[in-house]
């Protein structure tokens, strides 16, 4: 199943569920990122860490490491 972290630049998807065993999966959630929202990569840094993904309206930075357990469909 394919994550948030290996999106290509443009490319959009729905989230499909939330890793829930991920230390920041809680975090995630609060920021809107819940399973059936559009999620869309806006930008990657310089080392593709950390990245900017919108999601419900908003653009939002965060590590590859946390986006790992965003799952799409």
């Amino acid at each position: 199943m394919k994550s948030a972290a290996h999106l290509d630049f443009g490319e959009k998807a729905i989230i499909s569920d939330i890793d829930s065993t991920h230390p920041s999966s809680k975090r995630i959630i609060e920021h809107g990122f819940t399973p059936g929202q559009v999620i869309e990569l806006r930008s990657k840094s310089t080392f593709n860490d950390p990245i900017a993904v919108s999601v419900r309206g908003t653009v939002i930075a965060i590590r590859k490491s946390e986006a790992d357990c965003i799952k799409l469909k």
